[in-house]
């Protein structure tokens, strides 16, 4: 692919493809990498997400997309857990609440080698209650515990729960205490809790995330509690600041949006949360992996525009960032679009720092 000229260094640009294809021999383990992970989003954190985060932390856990434990065992396994390797460490988030089925999807998901499978009793949108899982499930403990013990016999990987701090009109401090000690009994490595409640009739999704109180204290004296059961906090967590602060109570955090949106804050991550001070790319470094990553995408039938969507918030915050979104939202959605359009919305940023500067 022809580059343009003063996009990046191809050296650098070799150094950092070496850097992230290293992870799949020296990923780091699960149990360290919880310090800090991405959140499980449905539609967004999907394999080429993964890829770009993956550029920027070396040692973050990064979430697959919830996938029902169904489409797995009975659907296109090859299609719903293939990633690259270079994404390790990555856990798999599993929907659903027939330990069987569960523990079939947990000995197929093994094969493809995932460093740690969830379990979401978290999510509380429409469709998921529908099917019997995500945040509904905070009110049967003992259904979760044996999807639990099911998962744990079916596979070596470590198996994780995701929750809330309750649903609807549970009392948090009771509620709370007894799903969380069914799950330590029930063999679970780890727990990550968003603290707000879910209230599953008369908030969506969204308002799920927005409305609820957040209640970190709540989630505090659960990981006294439980400790040394590692515990981890999500909801509401905007900053490497808020998560520090964080990081005094929990032994990990939780970023989703946040992360999303602004994905160069994952830069900052691993020197400020894992002590491990080593170079990220710049932009420009970033932008010419992904080209060679999306050329190679593309001769697969991935589409530009599914990568390139996952790139919008690289450039927040500089001069040109809205000239980069327009390019890379609407010009990769053109017939034949190809990645040297990365370097077109690389370039209006250069250009207009440069117009501030002189």
């Amino acid at each position: 692919m022809r580059r343009r000229p003063g996009a990046g260094c191809d050296a650098e640009h070799g150094d950092f493809a070496s850097l992230i294809q290293a992870q799949a021999v020296g990923a780091t383990p699960p149990a360290q990498a919880r310090r800090f992970s991405v959140a499980p989003m449905m539609d967004w954190t999907d394999r080429h997400c993964r890829f770009l985060h993956r550029l920027l932390t070396r040692h973050s856990l990064l979430f697959t997309e919830m996938v029902n434990s169904g489409a797995i065992v009975r659907g296109d396994a090859e299609r719903h857990l293939r990633f690259d390797p270079a994404e390790h460490p990555v856990a798999l988030q599993l929907g659903g609440s027939d330990p069987f089925e569960l523990a079939e999807a947990c000995r197929i998901a093994e094969r493809f080698g995932y460093d740690e499978i969830n379990l979401n009793v978290g999510c509380p949108s429409d469709r998921v209650q529908s099917g019997r899982f995500g945040a509904c499930l905070m009110a049967e403990p003992d259904l979760v515990a044996d999807c639990v013990r099911a998962m744990r016999a079916a596979t070596d990987i470590p198996v994780t729960v995701k929750c809330r701090i309750g649903i609807d009109d549970q009392d948090i401090e009771q509620s709370l205490d007894r799903f969380a000690d069914a799950m330590v009994e029930a063999g679970v490595d780890a727990l990550y809790v968003h603290a707000r409640k879910a209230w599953l009739q008369g908030l969506s999704p969204k308002e799920n995330r927005t409305i609820p109180p957040l209640d970190y204290p709540r989630v505090y004296r659960l990981a006294q509690r439980l400790a040394p059961l590692p515990t981890m906090i999500n909801g509401g967590i905007e900053t490497l600041d808020q998560a520090e602060v964080h990081l005094d109570y929990m032994h990990g955090v939780m970023l989703g949006r946040a992360a999303y949106h602004n994905p160069m804050l994952l830069a900052e991550v691993d020197a400020r949360i894992f002590s491990d001070a080593h170079s990220v790319p710049d932009l420009a470094g970033i932008v010419a992996v992904m080209a060679d990553y999306a050329e190679a995408q593309l001769s697969q039938g991935v589409r530009l525009n599914a990568i390139a969507r996952h790139m919008l918030g690289l450039a927040n915050g500089r001069p040109g960032a809205r000239q980069f979104r327009q390019v890379m939202s609407v010009d990769t959605c053109r017939p034949a679009a190809g990645p040297d359009i990365f370097f077109r919305a690389l370039a209006a940023v250069e250009e207009r720092a440069e117009a501030v500067a002189g």
